[in-house]
């Protein structure tokens, strides 16, 4: 272990590689702070409201064309495969062509694709526009991320990644609650025609006032070789592999639930299609209300112990979920879902800190770092929703069973990683000396 001497000089190895590869603040000098938070934010609205907005539909959709819950949920897990696989390309585009010209590209594809899929004949039509949703909507999602990091340091950075996080947080309540108020004007069809308006508005956003945050200086060649490469260098860090999977699992807490949704409230609760705020609102709320924690206690505490934190936050509150869900008095509302803020509240805390520590370890790759992230989390989720979901989506307790191994999973690879990371030099030429501090 280094002495304190040594560690010293470790954090001023990493601080004064944060420094001399930071893009300045002047990078906003033409847009407001504010708007290319709430930008940045509502890219990161497109996965929510393209998975939650349908939910409520998932009965009339079954109705009309007279398939299975099963092959309803393919609607999620193949717009989530498409996304995985994708983002790995997102990133590596954006550090070699800027990040505007690639979320722009997105958005484009994105909005056509929300178009075939409001004029679907059947089912696998709407499927294939699915795909190409996914294909797209990444883009901004997975960038949003890196140009965070291209534009603040440190505990600016965690404070930024905090607020859009909280400003994110709101759309996944939100959206089952919009695709509620579509059905009652009109079908399944209206849900789809929401996307189309909320692609067209951030595209012209983004076309008008999303500053470029990847200097031309700074980028990279892009090639097919050149891809495969920086992929392969994210991945071949021990640390990087191991945030990246603790990422993977720390959000299948939240996600279990948020796939299950139809099943969770229409065949577990009872309730119908108006309803699904009843599951959304209170998990939702946890994490806006852990995002703005994580923000306030930027600089204040060390990353690492509050990620940390935010680990024991949520098992204790899955712990506490699962026995409320094992025991037939407490299978109800409100007991259902009363622990459930408390869970998203504990994996919203360790967010942010997460994200960033997979970033700091590429400095000139955070592109690519930010798709190899995205990309494992996204192949997870899109199993979460084909197959985990139905299967424990049965009962409540093998729900809530599910929920607290993915967050004790993350929780045990998070606790490895930073008894670890020390130990373990940088192996590729992108990646910081890294040393387990107080700056993360």
């Amino acid at each position: 272990m280094p002495d304190a001497s040594e560690g010293g000089r470790g954090r001023e190895r990493v601080a004064a590689v944060n420094r001399s590869d930071q893009t300045q603040p002047a990078a906003l000098a033409n847009t407001p702070g504010w708007l290319f938070l709430v930008m940045l934010a509502g890219l990161g609205w497109i996965g929510p409201f393209s998975i939650d907005t349908v939910f409520p539909a998932f009965a009339q959709m079954g109705a009309h064309w007279g398939v299975t819950e099963i092959a309803l949920q393919q609607i999620i897990s193949v717009y989530l495969l498409a996304f995985a696989v994708m983002s790995l390309f997102h990133g590596p585009l954006s550090d070699a062509l800027g990040r505007r010209p690639v979320v722009i590209a997105g958005l484009i594809v994105y909005t056509m694709a929300a178009i075939g899929c409001a004029l679907a004949p059947n089912l696998t039509v709407l499927l294939i526009f699915r795909a190409l949703q996914g294909f797209s909507a990444g883009a901004g999602q997975i960038l949003g991320r890196a140009m965070v990091r291209d534009v603040f340091a440190d505990a600016q950075a965690q404070r930024t990644m905090a607020h859009i996080a909280m400003i994110f947080g709101i759309a996944p309540a939100l959206a089952p609650i919009v695709g509620g108020w579509v059905l009652i004007a009109g079908d399944w069809r209206g849900i789809f025609w929401f996307l189309v308006g909320l692609g067209a508005v951030l595209l012209v956003l983004v076309i008008f006032r999303l500053p470029e945050t990847h200097p031309v200086e700074r980028r990279t060649t892009f090639s097919a070789r050149g891809v495969g490469r920086n992929l392969a260098a994210v991945w071949r860090l021990p640390a990087g592999r191991r945030l990246a999977l603790t990422g993977m699992l720390h959000f299948g807490g939240n996600f279990l639930y948020i796939s299950a949704a139809p099943l969770f409230v229409v065949n577990l609760l009872g309730r119908g299609e108006q309803d699904f705020w009843l599951l959304f609102v209170p998990l939702i709320g946890g994490m806006v209300a852990g995002s703005w924690v994580s923000g306030r206690l930027a600089g204040r505490l060390s990353g690492r112990r509050l990620a940390s934190i935010g680990y024991l936050i949520s098992a204790v509150a899955g712990a506490v979920n699962l026995a409320l869900a094992a025991f037939p008095a407490t299978q109800g509302l409100p007991w259902s879902v009363l622990a459930l803020p408390v869970l998203s509240f504990g994996i919203a805390i360790s967010f942010p800190i997460l994200t960033l520590a997979m970033l700091d370890l590429y400095p000139s790759l955070r592109g690519a770092a930010a798709s190899v992230q995205s990309f494992v989390a996204m192949i997870a989720n899109a199993l979460i929703a084909g197959l985990l979901a139905p299967l424990l989506a049965g009962a409540l307790w093998t729900l809530a069973a599910g929920s607290l191994a993915f967050v004790l999973s993350a929780w045990a690879l998070w606790t490895w990683h930073l008894r670890t990371s020390g130990q373990e030099p940088a192996t590729t030429p992108d990646a910081p000396a890294y040393e387990p501090t107080d700056e993360f």
